[in-house]
């Protein structure tokens, strides 16, 4: 079976694929935005309620359709319009019976939010033992009859970083026939959805570009410079093959890969994205990786401005703030000092003069922001009176604070 003619378009990308002299039909996704990949704006999805290492497989084991509802809202409100979500082997082994629904139901509920949805299928038993690749025929026929037909389904992305890690070879070699060999089923069983691979490096998805319609490599670079290689590179190496470029994974901040960066470098290059994660999952990448707790709220406010398109000045011409501006640094300073000197200070106007503090270290981005210093406040708040821990704050934030003190504040 020969492909005809590719036609990538926004909120996912569609393939119009045929026989020689048979036309298939066209997804049923509403494509209505201009054809360019690269204002894919996508996230990888995973709730924040499950734990490793199970944290794919429970996904869909324990499915919560109100918590899936709940996040995508978050993501329709960042405007994300791509999502990419690991469905592994091993829930059809223990869900085979509700499966379908739970992805009919998820991949509905996206579109419903103009959220194309690219599963990612990763392996099974056939992988190590090539003899059962009749189970992973079996495994894509499946999924092709769950949801190939919903209009929101995007790609299929058909492993997860094979080329990583690097070694040994031989352990690479083997996921790249598993690749191809999942490829090849896909587009047999399913001509009119685009596959793509998730490679982890540039050179992987270079060697494997023939079998799929969509390139896509990760990227977790430390540097501006090494960012802009690996996407100069791809975008190269897309041209010189005509095929839809992205980048299914970026954003760690323990690889030195933040979000404002890697996502300012990838917008300014013109290729789309998706972010590791929309979730901050405790019990997995948590600590490393997400946006939104699951209450909706945020770690770093950075991350979702960076996503609406918005990033810090880093120029020459930055004008820094000036918190003391009008007085207030050193009237807390004073403040503080009087309370900390008087044995009857009370309670409560210790807590206020540790709360304005906080909120003067915050505005004036004066402090690590890793535990909010408004959040130890607020814990002293919601706790038992503790004279003690209140004095080592306030303490704490206004040795903070003295080296934004200015001699002579000015009000104009």
């Amino acid at each position: 079976m020969k492909k005809d003619v590719i036609i990538y378009l926004f909120f996912g990308i569609l393939i119009v694929a045929g026989c020689a002299g048979h036309e298939k039909k066209i997804s049923r996704f509403d494509f209505t935005g201009p054809r360019d990949p690269s204002l894919i704006r996508g996230f990888n999805y995973t709730p924040a309620y499950v734990a490793s290492p199970r944290h794919h497989i429970d996904c869909w084991v324990h499915y919560d359709s109100a918590t899936i509802n709940f996040d995508l809202n978050l993501a329709k409100s960042l405007n994300l319009n791509q999502v990419r979500i690991f469905v592994p082997y091993a829930v059809y082994t223990e869900d085979k019976d509700a499966l379908p629904a739970k992805l009919r139901h998820f991949v509905r509920e996206c579109h419903k939010r103009g959220i194309g949805v690219m599963p990612v299928v990763g392996s099974g038993p056939w992988l190590k033992d090539t003899s059962l690749r009749a189970q992973g025929r079996e495994w894509v026929k499946f999924l092709v009859n769950s949801i190939s037909n919903e209009p929101g389904l995007a790609f299929w992305d058909v492993m997860n970083e094979p080329d990583w890690p690097a070694t040994p070879k031989e352990r690479v070699l083997n996921n790249f026939d598993n690749c191809r060999f999942m490829a090849k089923t896909f587009h047999e069983l399913d001509p009119n959805t685009p596959v793509t691979i998730g490679m982890a490096f540039v050179d992987g998805m270079i060697e494997l570009a023939d079998y799929v319609d969509v390139l896509q490599f990760h990227d977790y670079m430390q540097t501006r410079g090494q960012i802009r290689n690996n996407i100069t590179r791809a975008k190269e190496f897309a041209a010189k093959v005509n095929k839809p470029l992205i980048n299914g994974e970026i954003g760690c901040i323990a690889r030195a890969n933040p979000y404002d960066i890697t996502l300012q470098e990838h917008m300014n290059a013109k290729v789309g994205w998706y972010i590791w994660e929309l979730m901050i999952v405790r019990e997995g990448w948590g600590p490393v990786h997400g946006v939104f707790y699951e209450d909706g709220t945020v770690r770093d406010p950075s991350i979702a401005a960076a996503i609406m398109g918005f990033f810090r000045k880093r120029t020459a011409d930055i004008l820094p703030a000036v918190p003391d501006k009008e007085g207030w640094v050193t009237k807390v300073i004073d403040l503080s000092d009087k309370w900390l000197k008087d044995p009857a200070g009370t309670w409560k106007d210790g807590l206020d003069i540790a709360e304005t503090a906080a909120h003067l270290l915050e505005a004036g981005e004066l402090t690590a922001m890793r535990i909010p210093p408004t959040q130890e406040v607020e814990m002293l708040r919601q706790g038992e009176v503790d004279q003690k821990a209140l004095k080592g704050l306030i303490i704490k934030f206004k040795d903070q604070l003295e080296p934004y003190k200015l001699i002579q504040p000015r009000n104009n």
